[in-house]
């Protein structure tokens, strides 16, 4: 299972949050969503939040196995 959780920690330490991604960067509220509730989003995604948080793809997810939610 793929974690959005160390994204969350990630935006608190660039100060970034939600509504920055909604406003500055037109985030859609769906895909804010997605992440919330950790379902699929898609590389080109991915590499967006990459980019506005000026960070590595480990800093955004991470891969629990056998469905495990720690992290």
């Amino acid at each position: 299972m793929i974690s959005y959780r160390p994204l969350w920690e990630t935006m608190r330490k660039k100060n970034v949050t939600t509504y920055t991604l909604i406003k500055d960067y037109h985030f859609s509220k769906g895909t804010l969503d997605a992440l919330k509730h950790e379902r699929n989003i898609s590389t080109a995604t991915l590499d967006d939040i990459c980019r506005i948080l000026d960070c590595r793809v480990d800093e955004v997810l991470v891969y629990l196995p056998d469905g495990s939610r720690k992290a």
